[in-house]
């Protein structure tokens, strides 16, 4: 309120001190425009242009007199800016299979360690708050929304998850059920689900439905596609073709991880910030800056806009 009472009283100040001035150059105005007496067209709007600029001046000085102070700490993230990601994470015993790797020579769960890694890298996990959901016959969550990457790297590399569970089959939709399930509270497309798995017996049927939160999915596939390795009495590999299919369902994008890292292109689609547009965000601080800085270009530009542009007359002999 004072901001605003201090924006009207200077446009009334400006205003009778316009009308003044006006007064004074009518009585030299051939002398100032020439013949005609009258300034260029725009130039008739400077009065107007000047009384504004100045109580935007006014109200944005008087406004930053009032607002908190932003203090700019080194990982000050505000809370309606955090996002989460989720990492649906299979820790069947295929995993531990040696088949993965540009060589061939790493375990599916090592290479699964070092795409996560390279996603780390890639992404601004600072502004992330990470959740890992371990699956296998059944689902576990092993860390939620946790701000201490320290703590993921942990589990996903000193800790032999496959214990968890009982012995059976890999139920890959259990996970992303319970990932869900996790999201379900959180703001819309706040979230980035990453699935990674070897694909080994994924069903056909019983897929999921996300929750709005959940605005992009990657899912990394791992081991060799080709040539399986045999694991209790049955031959396993990554079955790409199915991991594709559970990355069409849910709308987001697959990628062959055993021997490639993960696209630019593709990390940048599935992490895409979908916040509110950045004029929703702003604060009052920042509309006062805007319309201290805008007033302040407007009353420095007008002086010189004038000088050059404000009349077509241009006194003196013209120069044959």
């Amino acid at each position: 309120m004072v901001a605003l009472w201090a924006a009207l009283v200077a446009a009334i100040m400006v205003s009778l001190a316009e009308m003044l001035h006006a007064r004074r150059v009518a009585k030299v105005r051939q002398l100032v425009f020439g013949p005609s007496g009258q300034p260029a067209a725009w130039a008739r709007m400077a009065p107007l242009w000047r009384t504004l600029a100045s109580a935007g001046m006014a109200w944005g000085l008087v406004t930053l007199i009032y607002v908190d102070p932003k203090v700019h700490a080194g990982e000050e993230v505000p809370e309606e800016e955090w996002r989460h990601l989720i990492l649906v994470y299979d820790v069947s015993p295929s995993m531990f299979l040696k088949d993965a790797g540009a060589s061939g020579n790493l375990t599916r769960h090592e290479r699964s360690r070092e795409l996560i890694e390279s996603l780390f890298e890639r992404v601004q996990i600072g502004r992330f708050k990470v959740s890992v959901i371990a699956t296998y016959n059944g689902a576990k969550p092993v860390v939620t929304d946790t701000r201490d990457i320290e703590v993921v790297r942990h589990m996903l590399t000193e800790v032999d998850l496959q214990y968890a569970f009982k012995v059976g089959k890999t139920r890959l939709f259990d996970g992303i059920a319970e990932a869900a399930k996790l999201a379900r509270p959180w703001r819309p497309k706040s979230a980035m689900m990453v699935i990674i798995s070897d694909g080994d017996t994924v069903p056909a049927a019983g897929m999921p439905d996300l929750p709005p939160a959940i605005g992009g999915t990657l899912v990394i596939g791992v081991g060799d596609s080709r040539s399986g390795s045999f694991i209790a009495g049955q031959q396993s590999r990554q079955d790409e073709s199915t991991l594709r299919q559970v990355a069409l369902r849910l709308g987001g994008e697959f990628h062959n991880g055993n021997r490639r890292q993960v696209p630019t292109d593709i990390l940048s689609a599935a992490a895409q910030d979908a916040r509110r547009p950045l004029i929703e965000r702003l604060t009052l601080r920042e509309y006062a800056l805007l319309a201290v800085a805008l007033s302040a270009a407007v009353l420095g530009a007008l002086p010189v806009l004038l000088h050059y542009f404000g009349t077509r007359f241009r006194p003196g002999v013209r120069d044959r």
